[in-house]
């Protein structure tokens, strides 16, 4: 018998423990013992469940349970996360966690204090749900060096982007739907903003690259000030809009990473990924481009990653995995504004034509877009291999000769 405790009981928690429970047979096959919950700690009551009588408000009865040999956090947020799952690496139990805050800013610090102790820390749900990443970069492709990593991340923001571009929907009125049934926060700022996928590409990075990446680091812009008419000039161009977080190993030694809204191919494979679903893809010098495709949020598939992870530790429980990576290095980032990229920019003056050729005066070679139903001022082009930086010189200077800027939007190499 191998005895776990849940460390929250809500959407994912209550998931864990449906998982742990009906699959009881399964699981206890491919864990070779069975596993049983002693302890669910949350400051709530839950009346009238199969098992209300496991649940405790005192941390320390977990702690303290020299039974417990694996601990779930499924509280997310920082505090007090951080301190129960440094306090059980710390008294000999492994941990399990779908927590991506807590792992993109403590994972390097929580590793290291798993490996002190021969224990695991694994956090496959922190990143994809129930979509498989962490093991497939750290065993699957071990044999490669991984160039790239891009992908979809957020399932609140592919929904909104989705029904923006198939339905014509607006931002507000997409958000409100997923608010609606149940895809977004009723306070979505970290979905929308690009938070929720700035977390989990640091943490992709941190594993792929072998140091720790910090949130703060990273470039982050979310898909709030996206428009219909951006959503038109990408159909123009040949692509659609999906927010993606990005990750890259330059030949400096660096690592270009950062999270935006892009123009994608209609070609790509992530062009497809569409309402709730996130992709990945892993660019390896042996592989080639590998694409992981699922669910990335919802109760049951981040819980069937979690009770994953439980089995692994079970098996593994006197034998550490090799997930690791060190506590940052300084400048290990590449400002994000120095690498060049085509970037769509969106413009208005008194006439369509005569803004573009305004606007080609400061980006020359620009390749104008024309979308449907283009109102009258209304210009969209696109300038190849430009940095971030050169751009918000050059923006300025055009809206100072008269041409509005509505905004722009990077162009995608996947």
């Amino acid at each position: 018998m191998a005895y776990i405790a849940v460390l929250g009981h809500g959407v994912v928690g209550s998931g864990v423990l449906e998982v742990l429970m009906t699959h009881k047979g399964s699981i206890a096959r491919r864990a070779d013992v069975e596993i049983k919950v002693k302890h669910i700690l949350d400051l709530r009551e839950f009346p009238g469940l199969p098992y209300s009588h496991l649940f405790t408000k005192d941390f320390d009865v977990i702690l303290n349970d020299p039974e417990v040999t694996v601990v779930v956090e499924v509280m997310g947020g920082l505090d007090p996360a951080f301190q129960y799952v440094k306090a059980c690496l710390e008294h000999g139990k492994s941990v399990v966690t779908s927590n991506k805050e807590l792992v993109a800013e403590k994972g390097a610090e929580l590793l290291a204090i798993a490996k002190e102790n021969n224990l695991n820390f694994l956090f496959e749900a922190s990143v994809g749900g129930g979509v498989p990443i962490i093991r497939p970069i750290s065993q699957c492709l071990a044999a490669n060096e991984v160039g790239e990593i891009a992908g979809i991340l957020n399932g609140t923001t592919n929904f909104i982007l989705t029904k923006m571009i198939r339905e014509h929907m607006s931002f507000a009125d997409a958000l409100q739907l997923a608010q609606q049934l149940g895809y977004a926060e009723r306070d979505p700022s970290a979905d929308v903003e690009g938070a929720d996928a700035c977390r989990k590409i640091c943490i992709l990075a941190s594993l792929a690259y072998g140091t720790h990446v910090y949130p703060r680091e990273v470039h982050t812009e979310g898909i709030t000030k996206i428009t219909l008419e951006d959503v038109a000039y990408a159909e123009a161009w040949g692509g659609v809009i999906k927010l993606i977080g990005q990750v890259k190993m330059l030949e400096s030694g660096k690592i270009h990473i950062g999270v935006c809204p892009m123009f994608v191919s209609r070609d790509s494979q992530l062009a497809g990924v569409d309402d709730v679903f996130n992709g990945i893809l892993v660019r390896g010098d042996a592989t080639g481009d590998v694409v992981f495709y699922g669910k990335g949020a919802g109760k049951l598939p981040t819980a069937s990653a979690v009770v994953a992870d439980v089995i692994d530790c079970v098996k593994h429980f006197a034998k550490r995995k090799y997930l690791y990576w060190e506590d940052a290095k300084p400048d290990y980032v590449e400002p994000f504004d120095v690498m060049p990229t085509d970037v769509f920019v969106h413009i208005q003056g008194k006439n369509s034509d005569s803004a573009f050729d305004t606007a080609e005066t400061l980006f020359p070679g620009a390749v104008r877009l024309i979308r449907k139903g283009e109102k009258e001022g209304e210009a969209g082009f696109v300038v190849s291999q430009i940095s971030g930086r050169e751009l918000g010189e050059k923006l300025p200077r055009l809206e100072a000769i008269g041409v509005k800027v509505l905004g722009s939007i990077r162009i995608s190499d996947y």
